[in-house]
């Protein structure tokens, strides 16, 4: 939105009033006041006896670039830091990770680089770290970047792997893509509330496994510049669909983009994500990435529709508890 609030004190008459404008992202409003998240990210407060006058301005529109130039190696430690564990301990070049069982990425050791001891001693420490927190010992696997003999050790002592696909896309078509039906109903905040948690399938009422929803906060809410997308059920309850983005220098990384099982096939996923898109775009991101698992058809199928292609795949890997 564009704002506009008066400068001079309330109550004077000034000759000739000066005015103050703002353009960004209309957060909340309440009795007091209204919240604008402007482009570089500043929260512009705005009291309601100051408010002269607002309105609604078009997505941003994002330029055509290309994708940044990075490698698998460094776009998983972007990942990282766009979905950071609760808990963190260095080993070495290793980084372990823990948030209460709150999703695989925030419970797993990212082994990027050299722990600093025999490959064996760094296994048994890893056991010990995450048993101490009753937690099965899960390893996160890129190659090139993970030790050489990790992938057949840990094949060795009987470790059962897991796939997963890294996928980018330029922003700029990702914006495009959902102008028109949809666009008009996302909503925007700097955090997830209790409607936007209802939805989530991870720690809502449909949830597959208990979690740590303290934890679950800490990771969602964690990283450089994180938005939450919704679009609301005009009759109240759990949201049609939500997303959240995390802005990290020139990448976006999307995650939790899902959609109410009675509002499928209507672009609300598409037009939730060029929202956040436009939103990133405005912060100077220039490229999209996700993390998908590999045999999950359906959202692979959406991820292909926006413009995804697969950057590169890595592996978790989880030890069997002794």
């Amino acid at each position: 939105m564009s704002v506009r609030q008066l400068e001079d004190a309330p109550g004077s008459a000034p000759e000739r009033p000066s005015f103050r404008d703002a353009i960004g992202v209309l957060t909340s409003w309440d009795d007091l006041e209204l919240t604008v998240v402007t482009r570089d990210r500043r929260e512009v407060r705005i009291p309601l006896d100051r408010l002269v006058a607002g309105k609604v301005v078009p997505l941003f529109p994002a330029r055509n670039a290309p994708l940044p130039d990075t490698d698998p190696v460094e776009l998983q430690r972007i990942a990282a830091r766009g979905w950071p564990a609760a808990e963190q301990q260095p080993l070495g070049d290793w980084q372990l990770r823990a948030s209460g069982g709150f999703t695989r990425r925030a419970n797993s050791v990212q082994t990027l680089g050299d722990p600093g001891l025999p490959l064996p001693q760094a296994l048994d420490r890893v056991r010990q770290w995450y048993a101490e927190r009753g937690l099965p010992a899960w390893f996160e696997l890129t190659t090139p970047g993970s030790p050489p003999d990790l992938t057949a050790e840990l094949d060795r002592l009987g470790a059962r792997f897991a796939p997963t696909l890294v996928r980018t896309a330029p922003l700029a078509p990702l914006v495009r893509a959902g102008r028109g039906a949809g666009s008009d109903q996302v909503r925007l905040s700097r955090t997830a509330g209790a409607p936007w948690l209802s939805a989530y399938r991870r720690v809502g009422p449909g949830a597959a496994q208990p979690t740590d929803h303290a934890a679950a906060r800490q990771v969602l809410h964690g990283g450089p510049s994180v938005w939450f997308a919704t679009v609301p059920d005009p009759r109240g309850g759990v949201p049609l669909a939500i997303g959240r983005c995390v802005i990290d220098g020139p990448w976006a990384g999307f995650a939790a983009i899902e959609v109410r099982p009675d509002a499928r096939r209507q672009g609300l996923a598409t037009a939730l994500s060029a929202a956040l898109a436009a939103r990133a775009a405005e912060e100077g991101a220039k490229g999209a990435y996700l993390q998908v698992e590999a045999d999950n058809s359906g959202a692979l199928t959406l991820y292909d529709q926006l413009g995804f292609t697969t950057s590169h795949t890595y592996h978790y890997a989880c030890l069997p508890q002794t």
